[in-house]
Formats: structure tokens, sequence, C-alpha cells
């Protein structure tokens, strides 16, 4: 009998069972790793549970940051981010809409702040009625100064400003800028008049001598307080100028002192103080009139300094006060020959309004003249020449013209023949409009 030989598998049927093995061992490492995956996968889902808890957290603290918190600013001083921006954004397409409403005649009136006296025609006004609801509404300015003469107790000042408000706002739908020189000391028209019962703020040179910050920030919110009660918006202070010597009859009780370091404290300090109680500080005279030895009111005002002179000593108070926001510089009319190149004032210099105290001081606020019925402009220029030169300077209010008429209509004129863009005027208006909208 013969053994049956086993039959031996063909190729075909190796190939196959070796394909199936390695399917099966691929298959049990793909579940292997499912099912790995799987585990780590709930750790992961609870990590990042945890983690969006935490981020939720996190977002919130944010939130009530944000509230608190002044927004960053570019190198050009925009706001970025968060609330604030949109409530600038906004703000700027306000701006921007009433512009579109003005006429030519309204914006140019909007650059002015004359006294009540000026734009009524009447001498030693103390009070808005029709007159001063009629004057407006021929010529609706940008603000109005008022002297002692204006100035005879608390309810008088208080009913005259409540209806100057109202007369501006139905006549243009803005507020007017209503100001006082309320320095203290030397300068004062509230302070100390027994019809206001308020006691006298003292010289600032007191207060520098002092060396105390908080007492000049406790000065610049009482005055700020006070004025804010009676109806003004603006003070012309705090003084910023440094004094070069105390035998300075000028400057002696006024100035802070002749540190420059300390000034610059005490100028932020009071601008500081003032602005928290409601009031705008106005940082006065620049480009610095400590070391002029003739007053303005009088004649030319020459200061025989370098801009490197200047910079050490004489802008650094001006420079403190800006960075702690002061809403207003008022430019004097200061001649400084090494810096403009000629005599021109200050107040009308493109050089000193524009390149060094915006470009490189880089200041963005209200810049407004000194008053240009003093003696160091009216005796070189017309009103309608001060006017329209201050415009080209780079100045966006013009305080008390000789002629205010003649000032007006000479901007006007000098718009229509296009000496003066329009855009220009707009320019102004943008930042008169942030502070009378904000």
């Amino acid at each position: 009998m013969k053994k049956k030989r086993k039959r031996k598998m063909g190729l075909p049927a190796a190939i196959m069972i070796c394909v199936i093995i390695l399917l099966a061992a691929v298959l049990c490492v793909v579940l292997y790793a499912q099912g790995h995956k799987n585990q780590t996968s709930g750790k992961k889902t609870e990590d990042t549970g945890s983690n969006n808890a935490d981020n939720e957290q996190t977002d919130a603290g944010s939130d009530v940051d944000a509230d608190l918190q002044v927004p960053e600013e570019t190198e050009n001083g925009e706001q970025t981010g968060g609330a604030s921006s949109t409530a600038d954004s906004e703000l700027n397409a306000k701006i921007e809409e009433k512009i579109a409403q003005m006429t030519l005649e309204e914006k140019v009136a909007q650059l002015f702040i004359i006294t009540p006296d000026a734009l009524t025609g009447v001498d030693g006004v103390t009070a808005a009625g029709d007159t001063t609801k009629q004057a407006l509404q021929q010529y609706p300015v940008g603000g109005l100064i008022y002297f002692e003469q204006n100035l005879d107790r608390t309810e008088q000042v208080k009913t005259m400003l409540e209806n100057v408000q109202t007369y501006s706002v139905e006549r243009i739908g803005l507020p007017a800028i209503l100001v006082v020189d309320e320095e203290g000391g030397t300068v004062r028209r509230i302070s100390g008049k027994g019809e206001f019962g308020i006691e006298a703020v003292p010289d600032m040179a007191d207060i520098g001598a002092s060396g105390d910050t908080d007492q000049a920030y406790e000065t610049g919110k009482t005055i700020g307080t006070y004025l804010g009660e009676l109806g003004f918006n603006l003070d012309f202070a705090p003084v910023a100028d440094v004094l070069d010597a105390p035998d300075n009859a000028i400057w002696a009780r006024r100035s802070f002192g002749m540190d420059s370091a300390l000034d610059g404290q005490m100028v932020a300090a009071q601008v500081r103080g003032m602005q928290d109680a409601g009031v705008l500080a106005t940082l006065k005279h620049f480009p610095g009139h400590g070391s002029a030895r003739t007053d303005s009111h009088d004649g030319m005002a020459v200061v025989d300094k370098s801009k490197e002179e200047l910079a050490s000593s004489d802008w650094i108070p001006f420079q403190s006060g800006i960075e702690a926001g002061a809403g207003v510089v008022m430019v004097g009319h200061i001649s400084v020959p090494a810096v403009i190149g000629d005599d021109t004032p200050s107040s009308l210099s493109y050089r000193m309004v524009t390149e060094i105290l915006r470009n490189e001081l880089g200041y963005t606020g209200v810049v407004v003249t000194d008053a240009l019925n003093m003696g160091a402009v009216t005796q070189r220029y017309t009103s309608e020449a001060a006017a329209v030169k201050a415009v080209m300077a780079g100045v966006d209010m013009i305080l008390m013209p000789a002629d205010f008429s003649k000032a007006y209509y000479g901007i006007l004129d000098a718009v229509n023949r296009e000496s003066i863009s329009e855009e220009r005027i707009n320019e102004s208006l943008r930042r008169i409009l942030r502070v009378k909208m904000a």
C-alpha cells in the first residue's frame, strides 16, 4: 500500500495567509492605539474644560480691568483697543458730522475767545440777556473770557454764565468755553473778593517755595472746584514760566520758582488737581516768559536763549504739564530770534507753534494765543493780519483781538482767497470740538 503524499501548499495560498496575518496584526495595533487615544482624549477633555474655566475667569477679570484702564496709545497719541477706543471713534464721527453741518462763518467764529463786552459792544457786561443772545446769533464765538468788571457776586455770575450756555447751545448746538484768569495771588478775579466769600488763593511763588506738590494739587483742585460751581469750564492757569532771577518783577510772584524740575512737578500737580475738579487747565506762556524783561502788554518781549537752553530749562514745566494732560497751551507774544530766525512773536510763528510745540513736544490739544490786544502785537500788526498769521502758525483759538470784527472777517477773507484752506480751519475745529463734545 502506498503512502499518501502530503500536498504542498501552493504559493498563492501562502501569500494569502501572510496577508491575513498581517491585516490581523495591523488591526490589533489600530485597536490598541484607538483605545489609548480614547483614554488620553478623555483626560485631555477634562484638562481643556479646566483650562476653559480658567480662561473664562481670566477673560472676566480682563473685562473688569478694561473698564478701569486708560487705553494704550500709539506713537501719534491715538487710543487703541477696548471700549474707550470705540467711544473715541464714535466721538470722532460726531465731530466730523458736526463740522459738515457748519457754515464757514460758524467755523471761523468758533476760533475766537473774546470778552462779553467785545461781543455785545457794551462796557462792563454783568448779565446775559437779549443783547448777548442776539450777538451770539450773529457771531457764535467759541468762548468768552470774563474780567473783574464782569464779576460782581456768586448768583449774578452763575445766572450770566448759565444764560450764555443756553444761548450758545440754541444757536450752534455747542457749549461755549467760559474762561477766567484765576492764577491765585496777584492774578485772581474771584478768590479773596468779598462778594464771593472764597478765601484768597496765595501766589504760586509761595506754593513753589514750599516744595510740596500735594499743596499744588490741592490748590488746583480748590480753584477748579469754585470756578466750576460758578459755571466756568476753563482757567488760564497755571503759569509754567520758569523764573530766571528773583528780582524779575513781572514773574517773581506768579511763577513757581527758579528750579525748572520742581516747577514741572508743581505745574503737573496743579493741572491734575484743577482738571480732577472738572475745569480745564492752561499752560502759559509758551515758550517761556520767565527771562523776558519786558511785559508783552507794553511791547515786544525778547528772550535771548538758544533752543538748547530753552529745552533744558524753560520747556520742562510745559512738557510736564502736557504729560499731565493739560487741556490748553497758551503761546505768548515772545520773540526768540535764535530759535525762530527773526523777531516774530511766538504766538504768530509756525516754527514755534507747529514745528516745536506740536511736532517736537508732541502737544495735540488746543493752542490759544495770549491776548492779541497786547502792545507786542498791536504795535506791529493789524487785527486781521495778526489773526491770519496766528491761524497760519497753527494756533486753534484767538484770544481778544484788538478789533474782533476785523480779525473775524480777516480770516474769512483769507479762506475765501485761499490763503488759508478750509481744511486748516477744520483741523482746529476738531481739537476745539473734542474739548466741547467729549
